[in-house]
């Protein structure tokens, strides 16, 4: 139990911003970290490619039309055309982010543009990325059919960041052999206390009801921990994480998903 717990817990405080998104759009662009940025930011369009393709899709494309607007904003990215000027003094990455979509769907000429995918890139097709990491955070159709496309990309990237630090979170499980606590706690990470059945976790796991309470407890503050870690990469200071966690939080609260 004891090695259960330790797996589990993390630093509530950061302590430095090192790698950040920003940091990723501003290496890939530069001759000496090409390679290293490349793969950063192929990183990166793996974890938002969700947001991105949700906001062009509410924007009227056809669901082909959108992937293929989602594979060309990105490879714009990866190829360092577009964010060089990317200055975390300027606001939250995700501003930025929607700021140079808009920009990129109003310029007729990458629109109209046929752009060869791939290449030495070795760019991830969307079905990939969507069978390697299905969503488990959903938006209802009401929310999805309702909401402006602006609002939606928020809640889309929301959804990311939270899915991302579940995939970090399940990753550490199963490094130490915990897939099984993984999945017998991933669905209370945000469950009242009230609505959480210690005994029948404690069959499931196999372990006396307190070690459950005690094992839960430090899940959910690893889960946090992730969790202001993968928002951290997205603002500019410390001092902005607990804001924009309370506001993405407030956003997956009304995804009715």
């Amino acid at each position: 139990m004891r090695a259960v717990v330790e797996t589990l817990e993390g630093r509530d405080a950061l302590t430095h911003f090192a790698t950040t998104r920003w940091s990723l759009i501003r290496n890939g662009g530069t001759a000496g970290a090409r390679s290293d940025g490349n793969e950063g930011l192929a990183e990166l369009c793996q974890i938002y490619w969700r947001p991105i393709f949700t906001f062009i899709y509410r924007r009227g494309y056809s669901a082909q039309d959108a992937q293929d607007l989602t594979q060309d904003f990105f490879l714009v990215i990866l190829e360092g055309t577009l964010l060089q000027s990317a200055d975390p003094a300027r606001g939250r990455f995700r501003s930025l982010l929607i700021k140079s979509l808009k920009n990129f769907l109003i310029d007729a000429q990458l629109k109209r543009r046929t752009r060869k995918r791939g290449g030495d890139l070795q760019f991830v097709s969307l079905e990939k990325w969507m069978a390697d990491a299905p969503c488990q955070l959903s938006i209802s159709a009401q929310v999805f059919a309702t909401s402006p496309a602006e609002a939606l990309f928020d809640l889309s990237w929301a959804a990311a960041i939270a899915e991302e630090a579940l995939r970090r979170l399940r990753t550490e499980c199963e490094s130490k052999g915990r897939r099984r606590v993984y999945e017998a706690l991933n669905g209370y990470l945000t469950t009242e206390r009230g609505d959480i059945s210690y005994q029948d976790l404690s069959v499931a796991l196999g372990v006396p009801e307190p070690s459950v309470k005690s094992l839960l407890h430090q899940f959910r503050k690893r889960y946090r921990g992730l969790l202001r870690e993968e928002v951290a990469k997205t603002v500019k200071s410390e001092a902005d994480v607990d804001d924009e966690i309370r506001y993405l939080c407030a956003l997956l609260s009304t995804r009715g998903g």
